[in-house]
């Protein structure tokens, strides 16, 4: 696994390259293992992990493949200061540092891009239950304010890349996975390789009965890539991505009603009824296509663009209301590049611009056990919006490198609500022009030789309301709320010790929210928001990865499955990561409903996480990688008064990988849940009657195999 800070690649993400490992030590019994230096293109500059002057963390394909490739979540809780919640089966909610107060459902004030295309759509909402893991080949999370290349945002940036071949030729794959709680699996993947493009297309099915009532999923999602190199200086590639994807709703339950029987959907009421009454569910299909293009006009300089268009068809019966959304999507990217000298040291300069529009029809009806009834609520939501940066990195005396940047950024929204049954049939416009916000960088970087470079930054951010948040399920329209902004101060360290054996990564920061989002919960089950005043955010984070033994020798079944494409890291030997984070999150100034909340903990945000593991391969095709999360208790409404408990998870996946004549098989099993610990890892935070937990699931098993030619 890679835990380390790096920035990445603009559009689009590469995967890291590396130099070749220094002359190995002569055998002894504590080997030293020289860990390879990674390089990766800090915020679109090709520089070491040493010399890039931000917190990121990333996971490539092997870090997906340690875990079920069912969900998302268990790779990406390895990254400290990164959260990935499910209250329902694929309904994601993701938090960086601190972020999730504002996600009851999605992935707010984070900007996403996929294979260099931006995913997060013009309202600012990112439809992350659409990606299935085995699609995946790259994940990298920029941290707090740090990414102003990438637009407004207080969370950061996600950059996810697809799979590619790994060497030329032609291979196809297939797996199936079977499992607990009725989970079925099977994926086909054919993929042709020369020495100057690629074409891969994907195809992923899960079914889901599911743990709790009324939580059953089926997905399926085709996705198809290539690249081409069509002269010395040119670079072209194509993606497409189609989603179907149907999960129900289950609702959250009150702590005795998780106590009593966390696999029960929420009951109903004598003035609400249940989920299972109402039949509520999510469904959408979904279209991405996008281009990029690279024109390496010379040496120093690059241009690299993108265009893109979206749309998607969903249905969402809530407990009283059932939404028919339609949503149309376009824009496009363009980042040039240069690179000179000043005053004889090396000078990178790029500027670029970014621009997205999305038109979306909104529809509420009378949810009828599942069916639309009549008409509420008819409107149509115009976004446009867009940002213009710049960044310099300049090379200092003593090894110093210094970062400066800022990005201009633009949202509009219009509203034009058609109908409104309930009182004004004839409608009426409402339009919300943000003011224009410049969101500077300035970071400076030390390095201290090969094992240690020391960095410290200052960061502003920009997060305006999403169109949901503005116009939430239940049709109402919030004028009043405000744009979150962010300043951010960061010191960092990474480096490697113990004869390299391990590579380490810290960072210390202190982030202040002005007109912080939060949210709370109806009797409804509505998410509605408001601004909360102040917050301040400060932490610690800190991952260490590497060698404890490696054999000096790599079989011939690992050469052959490297060969082959698998992601998986096949040396043989014994690694192990632990990734911690400690975080200090308050309230500063917020008062509402007369109530004081300043000082109290942020809610939602546990102040202790941590996930170990290690992974054992053994030289002849088998291997083992056993995890342990653990995340303390947290609390569950601003007023303190409501806590989740805290707990401890464990799981494992095994198996033997390895060639059988002309294929490649990959046979695996494990467990999640091994102590069957209850419980809830998507909380409804401020939930309305106590409706605070969303249960996870109990101790579960897979199995599967999968086989490429």
């Amino acid at each position: 696994m890679r835990y380390c800070s790096a920035a990445l690649l603009l559009l689009p993400l590469p995967a890291l390259a590396q130099t070749p490992p220094a002359a190995p030590a002569p055998p002894d019994t504590a080997r030293a293992v020289a860990l390879p230096e990674a390089t990766v293109a800090g915020y679109g500059q090709q520089l070491p992990l040493r010399r890039t002057a931000a917190a990121v963390g990333t996971l490539d394909r092997a870090d997906f493949e340690r875990f079920p490739d069912n969900a998302l979540t268990q790779a990406v809780n390895t990254l400290p200061g990164v959260r990935l919640e499910e209250r329902a089966t694929a309904s994601y909610r993701l938090s960086v540092r601190g972020s999730t107060l504002r996600s009851p459902f999605g992935v707010r004030n984070t900007k996403v891009y996929y294979q260099g295309l931006p995913f997060t759509e013009a309202s600012g909402s990112t439809p992350l239950n659409l990606l299935d893991p085995s699609l995946l080949g790259g994940l990298g999370v920029i941290k707090g304010p740090a990414a102003s290349v990438y637009g407004a945002g207080t969370g950061g940036a996600v950059l996810l890349t697809g799979r590619r071949p790994a060497t030329p030729g032609t291979h196809v794959s297939a797996g199936f996975t079977a499992g607990s709680y009725g989970l079925r699996r099977s994926t086909v993947a054919i993929e042709t390789a020369t020495a100057t493009g690629y074409l891969r297309a994907a195809y992923a099915r899960q079914t889901l009965d599911g743990y709790r009532q009324q939580s059953a999923l089926r997905r399926d999602v085709l996705s198809l890539d290539g690249e081409w190199q069509l002269t010395e200086r040119q670079t072209v590639s194509l993606h497409a991505l189609y989603a179907d994807i149907d999960y129900q709703l289950p609702g959250g339950l009150t702590r005795a009603q998780f106590e009593a029987d966390p696999r029960q959907a929420r009951p109903g009421t004598a003035t609400a009824p249940g989920t299972v009454q109402q039949r509520t569910y999510y469904a959408s299909r979904t279209g991405l296509l996008g281009a990029n293009h690279e024109a390496r006009f010379t040496e120093r300089l690059t241009l690299r663009s993108v265009l893109y268009l979206s749309g998607s068809r969903i249905n969402t019966p809530y407990l009283i209301d059932f939404e028919r959304n339609t949503l149309l999507g376009g824009g496009g990217r363009t980042v040039l590049s240069y690179r000179t000298a000043l005053a004889g040291r090396t000078l990178r300069l790029q500027a670029g611009t970014e621009a997205q529009t999305g038109f979306k029809s909104a529809r509420n009806y009378q949810n009828r056990a599942g069916q639309p009834g009549p008409l509420r609520y008819d409107d149509e939501i115009r976004t446009l919006t867009g940002f213009a940066f710049a960044q310099a990195d300049y090379e200092l005396p003593a090894e110093l490198l210094l970062t400066v940047g800022a990005s201009y950024n633009r949202l509009r929204y219009r509203i034009s609500r058609l109908s409104d049954a309930a009182a004004n049939p004839m409608g009426y416009e409402l339009n919300r022009d943000f003011r224009p916000q410049v969101s500077p960088r300035v970071a400076l970087l030390r390095e201290f030789g090969p094992g240690l470079s020391v960095y410290g930054s200052v960061s502003t951010g920009f997060s305006p309301p999403t169109e949901e948040e503005i116009r939430p399920s239940d049709g109402s329209i919030n004028q009043a709320l405000q744009a979150e902004r962010a300043t951010s101060y960061e010191l960092g360290a990474r480096g490697k010790v113990w004869r390299q054996r391990l590579r380490y990564d810290v960072a210390l920061y202190d982030q202040r929210l002005r007109q912080t989002i939060t949210t709370r919960t109806t009797d409804l089950g509505t998410q509605l928001f408001l601004n909360a005043g102040t917050t301040r955010q400060r932490g610690a984070e800190v991952a260490v990865s590497g060698w404890l033994w490696q054999s000096d020798v790599t079989s011939s079944k690992a050469q052959t499955v490297r060969s082959s494409g698998s992601a998986a890291d096949e040396e043989v030997g014994l690694r192990a990561f632990v990734s911690y984070a400690y975080n200090h999150y308050r309230f500063g100034s917020y008062q509402r409903g007369g109530q004081d909340y300043s000082g109290n903990r942020l809610t939602g945000t546990a102040p202790h996480t941590l996930t170990a593991g290690l992974d054992l391969r053994q030289r002849h095709g088998f291997y083992l990688s056993p995890t342990v999360n653990h995340q303390t208790r947290l609390p569950l409404n601003d007023a303190n008064t409501a806590y989740a408990a805290g707990y401890w998870t464990i799981g494992s996946r095994g198996g033997w990988r390895g060639p059988l004549g002309p294929l490649t098989l990959d046979v695996f099993g494990g467990g999640e849940n091994l102590g069957n610990r209850r419980y809830s890892l998507g909380n409804d935070l401020n939930g309305f009657g106590g409706r605070y937990f969303q249960p996870a699931a109990a101790r579960n098993w897979y199995a599967g195999i999968r086989a490429s030619f």
